[in-house]
């Protein structure tokens, strides 16, 4: 390919080594660090264990907004929306001539200024030399979610003033007001939003990094402190809160402070806006004095209230920060034994961990939660989409199936709200809707989005991925209970919603969106006829497994569904040819998504050559800034087509502009700063696990329908303990004496 789709603008993927880690040399790949020159660009990225989170920020120390798994604002005329939970992170110092989070971040005040993200641990170290009114302070700070103990947190402030005196600090539970303004979105027209958002002063345009340009629309739902106090003699804070119209959640803190150090004054301080316990302490020249502020946090059905959150604080500060740090970092540790190793290409290497970390710092394990399309963060207001299903669970699901899993349990507990949202639209079966609230598994879809009701497509993404587990659990029990109930409905939904047209012998689906959603109300979109003949076919395998009758008119279905095909230039089109192939998109066309690994709709070598060439063409003429959900999937397709070199250029062009710095935070497109979009991170990490290896999960095993590639400046590819019926083992992709790639599986 000699054509360039959009202007690539450098963007270097930090990962020095600037402190010693804390357990050992870590791998660079696995460390990203942000200087002083990232003061204009941050990006903030967040710290999290799937159950809770914290955002960062420059100077480790500032109030940030955290979220809770789930635990959702239900706001009258709204959408549902993530409630930021009180902000639990925040210590402030001051020194005598300011507080340091209110300091302009200036490189002369911030002095030899290194904050590092170590992905291996999960951890944010932050150092630097607070120089400020004649007086500075050597400062570090290490904040960790727990990996090994999901209800905490610590973050921990070391100070080394360069003079004798007194210092004050606080250790605040920043209680945040609602935010204004809120829109009535649940009833308002795309053209509605957009003058509210220009009459409440802001835009949606893409806006100069690192400010965000969907937050007008995208704001943190809200929580009100219900019950709040502290003792100044115990250290201790705690609340109890409740989200606007949606479930009660409780924190807490337990405050340790440096042994022998000389205590002033210590003062509670309880406002609206801020719980806090406040100190003023004696400190002498250079000796370093350490204080951490200890977290529990909890919410309705997952943990107990406020008193029982002081427990969790107090045990964790009895424990201590280093040995709650060290089970944490041994999580983590288990947590990357299943990795993506790429030797000859470090960016690359980076890019990946950084990708795989969003995904485990989200994940959970044994619940029934889905992932919020952002993350824990407020972005697309914390539904759950496709994106879950068809992009992060493919991801996960060889790598750690146990945190895969959760994935599918959304839907097989949410099928309730799905039946009755079928009998609502006329439908049989589960119609499971575009936005799923993630608690309740209820529609909440914004109504300026109406459009994307049709984009159906998602009631057979949700089958595959059921019917994926199974092959790759084995799980005989699990589907007769879990999985099999979701097929079955969703194939009775189809069987529903297909017409059936008799004068071409055919089955056709009418009025959908395509994936490509600028192309609303089409008929025969061909990558939902595609994936709902999927769906169809896997419900009869599924019902012959389980020992249940399958509907006769599943397999008549699928046998003559209706896929759009230009014969005379031998490949599929986008949907029907009535419709004119002309917008300006952010896909072009979503042929490539015929070529997906979930779906992979069988066809020639050629077809599928021609029908790439048409993606590209059209991604090129028809495509404008581009979606990073197609971008990464590219790869994919070049390696189908056993272009090595070509799948490592798409690698390559996706390591620019899409990750933000300091962190690799990738966002939706190259110009817009709608960030931590987990489907970009799980698909890149697909383009390694389906893509470059050709492994496909099919009903006679992990199959090699493909084979393997590497672009050229490689040495090898491994994917390591890979998890497939019960069995662990590394797959490593190296070159034989011709240097050809090949796959070999080496058993753990």
């Amino acid at each position: 390919m000699t054509f360039r789709l959009i202007k690539l603008v450098c963007l270097s993927v930090i990962a020095a080594i600037v402190t010693a880690p804390a357990f050992g040399q870590t791998d660079p790949s696995f460390l990203l660090t942000g200087t002083a020159k990232n003061f204009d660009s941050y990006f903030p990225s967040y710290l999290a264990n799937g159950y809770f989170s914290t955002m960062t920020s420059p100077r480790g120390t500032e109030p940030n907004m955290g979220y809770m798994v789930a635990f959702m604002d239900y706001a009258k005329g709204d959408i549902s929306r993530p409630a930021a939970i009180p902000g639990w992170s925040e210590i402030d110092y001051n020194p005598g001539g300011g507080w340091l989070n209110s300091i302009r971040l200036d490189p002369k005040i911030f002095v030899d200024y290194a904050q590092t993200l170590d992905m291996h641990g999960g951890t944010l170290t932050t150092r630097y030399r607070f120089a400020y009114a004649n007086k500075a302070t050597d400062v570090k700070v290490t904040t960790f979610v727990s990996q090994a103990n999901p209800h905490l947190a610590a973050s921990q402030l070391s100070i080394t003033p360069q003079f004798d005196g007194k210092v004050q600090l606080t250790f605040p539970l920043r209680l945040w007001s609602e935010h204004q303004p809120r829109f009535p979105i649940a009833s308002m027209t795309g053209d509605e939003m957009i003058d509210a958002v220009i009459a409440s002063g802001q835009t949606l345009q893409n806006k100069p990094v690192p400010t965000p340009d969907r937050a007008a629309v995208w704001y943190p739902g809200y929580t009100k402190v219900l019950s709040s106090d502290g003792d100044t003699r115990e250290l201790t804070l705690w609340l109890d809160g409740k989200a606007e119209q949606g479930l009660s959640m409780a924190e807490a803190a337990a405050i340790s402070l440096p042994a022998g150090i000389q205590v002033d004054e210590v003062k509670l301080e309880k406002g609206p806006d801020k719980l806090s316990l406040n100190l003023v302490v004696s400190v002498q020249k250079g000796k370093t004095y350490t204080f951490t502020k200890y977290i529990a946090a909890s919410r309705q059905d997952w943990g107990g209230d406020a008193k029982a959150d002081v427990t969790l604080a107090e045990a964790a500060r009895k424990t201590g920060f280093d040995s709650l740090l060290a089970r944490h970092a041994a999580a983590w540790n288990e947590l990357w034994k299943s990795d993506i190793v790429v030797e000859g290409d470090p960016k690359v290497q980076s890019a990946v961990h950084s990708d795989l970390y969003y995904l485990l710092s989200n994940t959970t394990v044994g619940t029934a939660w889905p992932m919020g399309a952002c993350a824990l963060t407020p972005g697309y207001a914390g539904h759950a989409f496709w994106d879950s299903d068809s992009w992060v669970f493919p991801a996960l699901l060889l790598l750690h199936p146990e945190r895969a899993k959760p994935i599918v349990m959304f839907r097989d507990r949410t099928m309730e709200p799905a039946r009755a949202r079928a009998k609502q639209y006329g439908a049989g079966g589960t119609m499971y809707p575009w936005e799923a609230d993630p608690q309740t598994g209820v529609d909440n879809t914004p109504h300026f989005a109406y459009g994307v009701f049709r984009e159906i497509h998602v009631n057979a993404d949700i089958a595959i991925a059921q019917w994926q587990y199974y092959l790759a659990s084995g799980d005989d029990a699990w589907l007769k209970k879990d999985g099999w109930p979701v097929i079955q409905a969703i194939a009775e939904f189809w069987t529903s919603r297909v017409t059936y047209n008799k004068a071409a012998d055919r089955y056709e689906i009418m009025h959908v969106t395509s994936p490509d959603e600028a192309y609303d109300d089409v008929p025969n979109d061909s990558f939902t006829n595609a994936a709902a003949r999927k769906a169809l076919e896997i419900a009869g395998k599924a019902a012959k497994v389980v020992g249940a009758e399958a509907d006769p008119k599943w397999a008549e279905i699928a046998a003559k569904m209706y896929i759009p095909f230009d014969s005379a230039n031998q490949r599929h089109l986008d949907f029907d040819a009535s419709v004119p192939h002309d917008k300006i998109t952010w896909m072009g066309s979503s042929l490539a998504w015929l070529m997906y690994p979930n779906l992979d709709l069988p066809m020639s070598a050629q077809v599928r050559r021609n029908d790439f060439a048409f993606q590209l063409q059209e991604l090129k003429t028809h495509g404008d800034d581009p979606n990073e959900m197609m971008m990464v999937m590219l790869a994919v397709g070049e390696a189908e087509l056993g272009d090595g070199k070509a799948a490592g250029d798409w690698i390559q062009r996706n390591l620019v502009g899409f990750l933000k710095p300091p962190f690799n935070v990738r966002t939706e497109t190259v110009a817009n700063n709608a960030g931590y979009i987990l489907a970009t991170s799980a698909g890149f990490v697909q383009g390694f696990v389906y893509g470059l290896s050709g492994l496909r999960i099919e009903d006679k095993g992990l199959v090699e329908a493909y084979a393997p590639v590497l672009p050229p400046s490689w040495k090898s590819l491994t994917l390591k303990r890979i998890s497939f019926r019960g069995k662990r083992f590394d797959v490593v992709i190296g070159r034989d004496a011709s240097g050809k790639a090949t796959l070999t599986r080496h058993a753990e």
